[in-house]
């Protein structure tokens, strides 16, 4: 096969969007040179090699896959590749590919280099490109060799040999054009896999996602939005759209259209593509050829609230799409003459009055409607090149409500042709559903009405913190506590308040910031104006001190010594965080939470009133809360003070009919200084503790969301790799008895049925290989079906297993039994359980224990 190679490609619809199946025990690679990683492309590859200067090394995809990812370092004379090594090691690259470009003089010299560098790191790993001269005399320092086009190279044959006699792995990169199929693009990899060799085909710039042994699932939707006149946290397409895209397993990518359209040459990675524009498009042509490109590359487009400009006949027949003029006329009834089971999700359609009707061509129609001139329009449909849902069909705004006439999840599944995946889930862990309390800071020193000498974060100390004996995470404000603060002659009475609060063994440290910015794209030139924040005299804003600062003072002047360290911020005000205040944050590791709006209740129960689990800027992603604190519940602290009792509707709407989120308890230290709002979060601690919970603090539930970003995976008919479940460790299948053969999938501990959905519970390992089963293959296994705690260990032998569980309360553990095993626990249960083959373990003080399943 000839190697075909320029700068630039448009590789096969076939080649980008087929996943080539294989062994997903097979080891693969990717060598990506691109900007932009996509962590659920790369992170299920061995052997990742990037280029240092492109990455972002603060983020949580590079810490996930760290162990796996290799910095390129270009080996020339005339470079200065020593620089080079320091700056990626400075970054906090490990591994290392080094692309050897020298003449045979200055190999002597890179081989030194190469066995001296291992000797000084001997736990990074190495890649070598082929020259056998080198490899024979550093083989004992590397671990794999990285060819190119060894295919075509005939003379390479001994050397491939030779250097499999060493026992390195063999990484055989080619380079394909758009001439190259799918099949032959299979076939090559089968060639390269035939010769023991682990395959990688890509276009020859290397800044695409090529094709290995095995190949990730896409799971992001870039979804085309406007900033121009309003920022992304509030516009619709995030507010409004990406809670259905998470909960199907995808990831919302949001593109500002202002910045240009994005190349379709280098847009492979993702599962489809949603337009979501705010007002019209200023080239609508441009954007129509976009799509069509985007056709032909196999990647659906999804149109909803309008097609991004003004409807023309000219335009929207290239999408094959008939426009026709229609009767506005008040007299010109209209009536639905068909609608899929997907219209009237939450509201029925209100048929506009829309003078042009839209009639597309080898479609599936999703609404119709037909006036009393006989003449149709389809204002959805399901189109070869996606789908298209316009406003009448789509969402409908009633008194300030956003409400979903169709159905989100199965119009982006069909329209985008997504494939249903295995769903890592932030909501649940060993089959419960996860509980944290988390505490803005705000009025600690707020004096409680009933007895105005106690503060309120007094009455939140023996009310709520010490009773309810759950995890609670909480927060100060710098400036309300500290001497050099707001309120100097309260501060020994505020500090010795905030000590007694974390030295409860339930609590955990948090910093609400120094000075409490209230609108945080105000800060400029790391500088923000005394109007949007508190103002302690002589204070010079810094972000430093805002985080860094409030967290060495809450860790060193407020903390025990002995407790684990605060690392996180709750945000302030607006909760709007700019790129750069993430930025630094994540630079300093420093975790982050506060922000969306999920606020669904009763009496609006729209699915619009649930935020997503975070908001991605530039790299980083903002943390949502699992709903809003009660000062959203009370009217702004205006009344009535009971109101976040409400929030109990809340948590019960994100349960059923979906679990969209976990149980967030979230609220304010000034919470304690009024009688009914104290009353209120006895009401919902009283409801949250009878629910099947697994309590956990805020800052372990926190990487779980950011998990969900990264996690990886692909799929071989009924078999599964997931990668990156690092702090996430539950994948939800949306079937109501969905089975796993529990023989193969090693790393399952057990699995939960609730309602229409089946909870799988992984291990304590990131990585995990299973298989889906039908029929009733669970009934002859034991299993855990839910525990109030984490899994810290597992031993899965032939018949028995071993399970540690360490929690934050008395242990409450569900086995489903099969005959003949039994269990027996470290410390003893206080109470056992038998019902049918239901087995259940209760302790009364017991936080962490061993049990073993035993089998015949």
């Amino acid at each position: 096969m000839k190697r075909l190679c320029c700068s630039k490609y448009i590789f096969l619809v076939v080649f980008l969007s087929g996943t080539l199946f294989a062994a997903l025990s097979d080891k693969s690679a990717m060598i990506y040179y691109g900007k932009n990683l996509s962590y659920p492309m790369i992170g299920l590859h061995d052997y990742i090699v990037v280029n240092s200067n492109n990455v972002n090394t603060d983020t949580h995809g590079f810490g996930a896959y760290k162990s796996k990812m290799y910095s390129r370092i270009v080996i020339k004379k005339n470079i200065n590749y020593n620089d080079n090594l320091s700056e990626a090691l400075n970054k906090g690259f490990t591994n290392f590919y080094f692309e050897n470009q020298n003449d045979e003089v200055e190999n002597k010299n890179f081989i030194k280099f190469v066995n001296s560098f291992h000797d000084k790191h001997p736990q990074s790993k190495i890649i070598l490109s082929a020259d056998i001269n080198i490899i024979k005399s550093v083989y004992f320092s590397i671990n794999a060799v990285l060819l190119e086009s060894s295919l075509q190279m005939a003379s390479l044959n001994q050397t491939v040999e030779q250097i499999k006699s060493y026992g390195l792995d063999i990484i055989d990169v080619e380079h394909v054009n758009a001439q190259v199929g799918r099949d032959e693009v299979k076939n090559l990899i089968r060639e390269i896999k035939l010769k023991k060799m682990i395959p990688y085909v890509s276009n020859y710039d290397l800044d695409i996602y090529g094709k290995s042994s095995k190949n990730a699932i896409k799971r992001e939707i870039l979804t085309l939005i406007d900033e121009s006149d309003h920022d992304r946290m509030i516009l619709s397409a995030h507010q409004h759209g990406a809670i259905a895209l998470e909960y199907m397993g995808y990831i919302q990518k949001l593109h500002d259209v202002n910045n240009g359209l994005p190349n379709v040459e280098k847009m492979n990675h993702y599962a489809g593509v949603v337009i979501w524009l705010s007002k019209e498009y200023k080239s609508p042509a441009k954007l129509i050829r976009w799509v069509l490109s985007l056709h032909k590359q196999g990647v659906k487009v999804a149109f909803v609230n309008g097609f991004g400009a003004s409807v023309d006949s000219m335009l929207l027949k290239q999408l094959d799409i008939d426009v026709y003029d229609g009767d506005t006329s008040p007299s010109n009834k209209k009536k639905i003459t068909y609608r899929d089971e997907m219209i009237g999700f939450e509201i029925e359609p209100s048929l506009s009055d829309e003078s042009l009707y839209l009639q597309p061509q080898n479609s599936k129609a999703i609404l119709t409607y037909e006036d009393m001139n006989g003449l149709a329009s389809t204002p959805s449909a399901i189109t070869p090149w996606g789908g298209y849902a316009m406003s009448e069909s789509f969402m409908q705004e009633l008194n300030e409500e956003n409400i979903w006439i169709i159905n989100p999840f199965k119009f982006f599944q069909e329209a985008l042709r997504l494939k249903e995946i295995l769903v890592p889930d932030v909501t649940t862990e060993n089959g419960n559903r996860l509980l944290f309390s988390h505490i803005d800071g705000d009025g600690i020193m707020n004096y409680v009405e009933s007895n105005p000498e106690l503060f309120s974060g007094d009455m939140i100390l023996d009310k709520i913190l010490k009773p309810y004996k759950i995890p609670h995470s909480v927060s100060i404000i710098g400036a309300e506590v500290a001497a050099n603060g707001l309120y100097p002659k309260l501060s020994d009475q505020l500090v010795e308040l905030a000590k007694k609060i974390y030295r409860l063994d339930n609590v955990e440290g948090a910093t609400h910031t120094f000075t409490h910015p209230f609108i945080w794209s105000q800060i400029k030139n790391g500088d923000l104006d005394e109007k949007y924040r508190l103002k302690p005299k002589g204070y010079k804003f810094s972000l430093e001190y805002e985080f860094v600062g409030t967290l060495k003072y809450v860790n060193e002047k407020l903390s025990p010594a002995n407790k684990k360290k605060a690392n996180t911020v709750f945000w302030s005000g607006d909760c709007a965080p700019t790129e750069e205040v993430l930025k630094y944050a994540y630079s300093k590791k420093i975790l982050n939470v506060n922000g969306g709006y999920t606020v669904i209740s009763n009496a609006s129960p729209w699915l619009t009133n649930v935020a997503p689990i975070g908001l991605e800027r530039g790299v980083y992603y903002q943390i949502y809360t699992g709903a809003e604190n009660e000062n959203v519940y009370t009217n702004d602290w205006l009344g009535p003070f009971w109101g976040f009792k409400k929030v109990v509707q809340t948590f019960k709407l994100t349960n059923s009919p979906r679990r969209l989120k976990p149980i967030d308890v979230y609220y304010h230290l000034y919470s304690g200084s009024k009688t009914a709002s104290l009353n209120a979060l006895k009401y919902i601690f009283d409801w949250a503790i009878k629910q099947e919970v697994t309590p956990i603090f805020t800052s372990e539930y926190i990487p779980k969301a950011m998990d969900y970003y990264t996690v990886s995976m692909a799929n071989d008919a009924d078999v599964w790799l997931v990668e990156g479940m690092i702090d996430l460790k539950t994948l939800r299948i949306e079937k109501k008895d969905a089975s796993i053969d529990l023989g193969s999938s090693r790393s399952v501990v057990g699995l939960k049925h609730f309602e229409n959905h089946t909870y799988l519970s992984l291990d304590d390992t990131a990585t995990h290989l299973i298989k889906t089963s039908t029929g009733d293959a669970m009934a002859q296994r034991s299993y855990l079906t839910s525990s109030n705690a984490k899994i810290v260990d597992y031993k899965n032998g032939i018949k028995n297993q071993q399970i540690t569980f360490d929690g934050h309360v008395a242990l409450k553990l569900n086995f489903h039994m099969q005959a003949g095993c039994r269990l027996e626990s470290s410390p003893k249960a206080s109470t056992t359980t038998l019902e049918n083959q239901n087995h259940q373990l209760y302790y009364d003080d017991a936080k962490k224990a061993t049990v073993n399943v035993l089998c015949q």
